[in-house]
């Protein structure tokens, strides 16, 4: 612990703040995190930070629709594909026809799963059915649980069908016969997932309270974790019984809350149902194409858990803008693929947190995840709609945007440098393109010729903003280029400084930096060297305090709020003028403060104006300097005592008569006292009532008491706190 205290006083912002001159500047993207601010197209974002060619997608020949909400792909390639809005079904074959399977009466096909016969089980909603298609148009109603929403269907070792159904919340058992009954009543509106273990229980994610249950075969079910999150949306296990969720959307409140109450279950961006319990009516807010006026957007946020059989959790990767849709665990090295939306991203996390972007698809949600043999992976996305693989391999181009860079003024663009690999073959390609809009649109200059070395002069002309497009690319079956930074360096035009606010306290009203041996007021020229010498030897300790306003006789303080958009250092001079004065006097030069106070006794009494000059010289060359004034109100400088004359005291039997007269040169009379001991100061009011000038007139009686003093004491005070005195006996 600290032994000796250093006083660290923070003046509300009053305390100039050290700021960078106008210097060359670097903007530099580095961690992973600046890079994913940017647009990648076919780019992947490794944990350090290293960019390189993503793996390649191959897209599927898929039929046109609205939404794409469920993916199964069968023992022998075959594909099925359950859409949205339009209620279908589709079989897509392995040489990628695609032919329609069924038409459901529901406006969405939720979920599928196949039986150990290969007979297909479509779950839809709103009021929603299973169906058990054997083929093509051949399709029953197979069960139907009175149920608003199927989330998901999953047959169980025995050969039971298993439904995650909201908006009651709970699981179905359903036999071969399509006779089901309710196992399992959640304690939140929605089942959004069940998993099956090895053991042969149900891992059920739930939408409402993001809880994980395990469920036995007979429905006994317990809580494993619960999450901050509104919905657990996609789960996945391992061989040794870790599970992995994704969980998202708005965290539902905690404790207390009823189940009626409504709550929203996200589908995607653009697809939000609001439910409540069984039995009452709330409207539900359905798919929608985007509106010519858009919603006010939900909060995206998601993570995803690692959590042991035991409950035992840890997030692996979170995000407050980006939601989780799907997750697949890849056995081979342990990885979690997990897509997002609004971007469209795709990363992978190992079980130490550690993530990567795999990279970010054309579709606003990768809202689906599946493991294909020889390492593929599966993707279904929405807004708009897609179904494809993505490869081991790489692509063999890809392209980088960088956000934009700020300068926030006018800038001379410098030298662009970047570090890199370049295998054989390989070869990155950088250019630039400027404006002066956020938003790089029609009036940004074209994009510049490719750089071909590094540390070369900036091509695009003098503007706000700047941009960098890096384009990687590699030869079949050679290694990717990898970027592992990006940098342009910039100056800025110089500004001048500005002034937003110029203050003039009131007379004899300091601030006082506390606590040291001495009162010190602040921005009082200091003629008497350092005062606050430092101490040698001990530890430090530094304690912030705010600094006291209090009132010290013969002092004017100005305050002011004074910026340089440049981040330049600035130093101020204080003058002074009289208003009868034609030339300004210099008070004080080169100060670095923002309050001055002066002894205004030094000055005659009059009113006056006070001019601060702010400069940025001190991060300027000679001759490029800029300046900026403010001129204060005016304001009265009042050191001159009131004068107490005519004054006549006057016994009349056992009292006194007075009369007299009070004048100040500049103020009001603000109040006037008279004592005659043993009593105490009492209060005298002019004879029009009100002290509100600066003559007044007094005339007033006193009663003596016995033993009075025989001489009486009259006080006058001005508004600016001067005292004038006088006695007389009687």
């Amino acid at each position: 612990m600290s032994k000796r205290a250093i006083l660290t006083v923070i003046l509300a912002g009053l305390l100039p703040v050290a700021a960078a001159a106008v210097v060359p500047q670097k903007w530099e993207l580095r961690a992973k995190e600046d890079f994913l601010r940017g647009k990648l197209d076919g780019i992947s974002v490794s944990s350090e930070g290293l960019l390189s060619l993503a793996p390649r997608e191959d897209r599927l020949a898929a039929p046109v629709e609205e939404f794409y909400l469920s993916l199964l792909v069968g023992p022998e390639g075959v594909t099925y594909l359950g859409t949205g809005h339009g209620g279908k079904v589709y079989r897509i074959g392995r040489d990628g026809q695609a032919e329609l399977l069924f038409q459901a009466s529901e406006m969405d096909v939720t979920c599928l799963a196949l039986d150990k016969k290969g007979v297909l089980y479509a779950g839809t909603s709103p009021n929603g059915k299973i169906y058990k298609i054997s083929d093509k148009g051949k399709a029953e109603e197979f069960f139907n649980p009175a149920e608003r929403y199927i989330w998901d269907l999953l047959f169980t070792d025995s050969g039971r069908l298993w439904a995650a159904v909201g908006e009651s919340g709970g699981i179905y058992d359903i036999s071969p016969e399509g006779e089901g009954r309710l196992i399992f009543k959640a304690e939140d509106n929605h089942i959004m997932r069940l998993m099956k273990t090895q053991r042969g229980d149900v891992i059920a994610g739930s939408g409402g309270k993001g809880l994980i249950y395990r469920v036995s075969p007979e429905g006994k079910a317990a809580v494993v974790f619960e999450t901050p999150y509104e919905e657990v949306r996609s789960i996945a296990l391992d061989a040794e019984g870790m599970i992995y969720a994704a969980a998202s959307g708005t965290p539902a409140p905690k404790g207390g809350q009823d189940a009626s109450d409504t709550t929203p279950v996200r589908l995607d961006t653009d697809v939000t149902i609001t439910v409540s319990a069984s039995g009452q009516d709330k409207p539900e807010r359905r798919p929608a194409a985007p509106a010519a006026v858009p919603a006010a957007p939900a909060r995206e946020s998601g993570a995803v858990y690692m959590i042991s059989p035991d409950g035992v959790a840890r997030a692996l990767w979170s995000s407050a803008d980006e939601m989780v849709y799907s997750l697949a665990l890849r056995a081979e090295d342990g990885m979690v693929i997990f897509g997002t939306g609004p971007k469209g991203r795709i990363y992978a996390v190992d079980k130490q947190g550690r993530s990567s972007l795999l990279l970010q698809a054309g579709s606003e949600q990768a809202y689906e995840l599946l493991n294909l043999p020889d390492r593929r992976l599966r993707l279904v996305g929405n807004n708009p709609c897609y179904l494809g693989d993505i490869m081991p391999a790489q692509r063999s181009a890809g392209e980088f945007l960088s956000p934009a860079l700020d300068a926030r003024t006018i800038s001379t663009w410098g030298r662009i440098t970047w570090e890199a690999e370049l295998p054989a073959g390989a070869t990155l390609q950088l250019q630039t393109r400027s404006g002066n809009k956020a938003e790089p649109n029609s009036t940004w200059s074209d994009w510049s010729p490719f750089y071909q070395k590094k540390d070369e002069q900036v091509l695009s002309p003098k503007a706000r903003f700047l941009q960098v497009k890096v384009v990687f690319k590699a030869q079949s079956g050679q290694a990717s280029p990898v970027l592992g930074s990006l940098g342009v360096f910039y100056l800025q035009t110089n500004l001048p400084p500005a002034f937003s606010k110029l203050e003039v306290l009131k007379p004899n009203e300091v601030f006082l930096k506390m606590p040291e041996q001495e009162e010190v007021i602040l921005g009082l020229e200091d003629n008497a060297g350092d005062r606050s010498a430092a101490k040698a030897g001990g530890d430090e300790l530094r304690i912030t305090l705010f600094p006291k306003k209090a009132e010290r006789k013969g002092f004017q303080t100005i305050t002011w709020e004074a910026a340089d958009d440049n981040g330049d250092e600035l130093v101020y001079s204080i003058l002074i003028r009289e208003e009868k004065e034609k030339s300004w006097r210099l008070l004080q030069k080169g100060f670095k403060g923002t309050i001055f106070a002066f002894e205004s006794p030094t000055l005659p009494d009059g009113t006056y104006s006070v001019k601060v000059l702010a400069s940025d010289a001190a991060s300027n060359p000679t001759g490029m300097e800029l300046t900026a004034e403010k001129v204060s109100r005016p304001f009265v400088i009042d050191n001159s005592q009131p004068v107490i004359r005519n004054v006549s005291v006057r016994r009349s039997g056992s009292g006194l008569d007075v009369e007299f007269e009070v004048e100040d040169a500049y103020s009001r009379v603000e109040e006037v006292r008279y004592l005659v001991r043993p009593a105490g100061w009492r209060v005298a009011f002019p004879v029009d009532g009100v002290a509100d000038s600066r003559s007044e007139r007094f005339k007033f009686s006193v009663k003596l008491d016995p033993g009075s003093d025989d001489m009486i004491t009259i006080r006058a005070r001005d508004g600016h706190g001067n005292v004038g005195v006088y006695r007389q006996a009687f």
